[in-house]
């Protein structure tokens, strides 16, 4: 694991993995502040609707901006992760490239619309599993304890099913897909604890799904040659 961070930190530099941080954070802004503005929007028209005046739509503004501060601070790794999904070849390509020229010779080209299905249905897992977990982190959180752990290990486990997938999609064919993911279910678990990870780190967080994308690379190919 260590191997992969500092091979993959070593490679932000990139030009092609510069691009892709660029775009995919551009597209994650993007819709954070759609999302804002869509609840600023909501806000004031609500306070309009039932009458209030220049004071409750000042009220309901301000609510709408500590609302999308919130989501946004829950929603950015589900955000980001899903947007890179629809970049991720150009990153897997770039390691590849450099450390691995024997396996991009043989690698396949993930289809666009491959691409955004599975960004998609990452968001749509990591919403519904916190989701179906909610209860468990509302008793947790009634105890006092254990609710930042449950969450770092979830999420973790979700996250390091995406990166694995973004690799492996260039390499396995679809019917053995559930066969490599039995048999690399620990190694992806750890991976997405250490993505997770990235995410709690200021200006880390920024950079964690190329950085992810690049490490699940490296596991995934030092891990065949085993």
């Amino acid at each position: 694991m260590l191997r992969a961070f500092f091979l993959s930190i070593g490679q932000l530099g990139d030009p092609k993995i510069v691009a892709v941080f660029l775009k995919s954070l551009a597209v994650t802004l993007a819709l954070l502040l759609a999302i804002g503005a869509a609840l600023w929007y909501g806000a004031l028209r609500g306070a309009r609707w039932f009458g209030g005046g220049s004071g409750t739509a000042d009220l309901a503004g301000l609510a709408a901006v500590l609302a999308w501060l919130a989501i946004a601070w829950l929603l950015f790794r589900v955000i980001a992760i899903g947007v890179m999904q629809i970049f991720a070849d150009d990153v897997v390509v770039a390691v590849e490239r450099r450390h691995y020229p024997e396996a991009l010779a043989e690698a396949r080209d993930v289809p666009l619309r491959r691409s955004i299905a599975m960004g998609l249905g990452s968001a749509g897992r990591v919403i519904l599993v916190n989701l179906a977990v909610s209860p468990l982190y509302l008793l947790l959180f009634i105890t006092g304890i254990g609710v930042p752990v449950l969450f770092f290990l979830v999420n973790g486990w979700l996250l390091g099913q995406d990166l694995g997938d973004m690799v492996a999609a260039r390499h396995i064919p679809r019917r053995s897909m559930r066969r490599w993911r039995g048999a690399t279910a620990f190694q992806r678990f750890t991976l997405g604890l250490a993505g997770t990870a990235l995410f709690l780190v200021p200006i880390l967080n920024l950079v964690a799904p190329v950085l992810g994308a690049a490490m699940a690379t490296h596991l995934f190919h030092g891990r065949r040659r085993i």
